[in-house]
């Protein structure tokens, strides 16, 4: 019984970590390692979680977390506070011209926003995630979430109009079929 919960717990959350995973390791095998670590630590402790319901935020928060033990020892972590100023925000797009993107190119335009601002973007837009559950995931404060989707959406905007102008780039595939629109 308890492997068929685990094999539906990997059906339906696998990939929408594996996405996740890789906006923060943008690396396709390295999203695959910590990936498949955060179904292990599953494995290990998910019998305490007291309420299934919260089984995705708990893999999100423990994919993250061992996101940034890896980071940290591998002595790559940088502070919001090294990241410098952030330039103004620019206007935002029409909303035409936003439903008429290209999903792939949304997601390369991602991989150019810095990594403090590119996991609340990707929980909130890609993975659905609210305010709140994004702040305890990323274990930060509510109003340090919107801060950080308000300036990632600023570098998003800069990625997309530097990459529709025609800067060569890699396609990554993605399923938009569950995603947020960028407003």
């Amino acid at each position: 019984m308890a492997n068929d919960l685990f094999s539906q717990l990997i059906d339906a959350h696998y990939t929408p970590l594996f996405r996740f995973a890789l906006s923060l390791t943008r690396n396709s095998s390295d999203a695959g390692d910590l990936t498949q670590q955060t179904f292990f630590i599953w494995a290990k402790q998910g019998h305490a979680l007291r309420e299934a319901a919260k089984a995705k935020s708990w893999l999100f928060t423990t994919l993250y977390r061992e996101f940034l033990r890896g980071r940290r020892r591998a002595g790559r972590w940088t502070a919001l506070e090294d990241l410098g100023p952030v330039e103004s925000d620019p206007p935002a797009p029409e909303v035409d011209v936003v439903n008429g993107m290209d999903a792939g190119l949304v997601v390369e335009a991602l991989q150019d926003v810095d990594e403090v601002y590119r996991a609340p973007l990707t929980l909130f837009y890609l993975q659905e995630f609210s305010y709140k559950e994004i702040a305890e995931m990323l274990e930060v404060p509510i109003g340090t979430v919107m801060s950080r989707l308000s300036r990632g959406k600023a570098q998003l905007r800069s990625a997309l109009a530097r990459k529709e102008s025609g800067a060569p780039g890699k396609v990554v595939p993605f399923n938009s079929s569950s995603a947020r629109k960028l407003p």
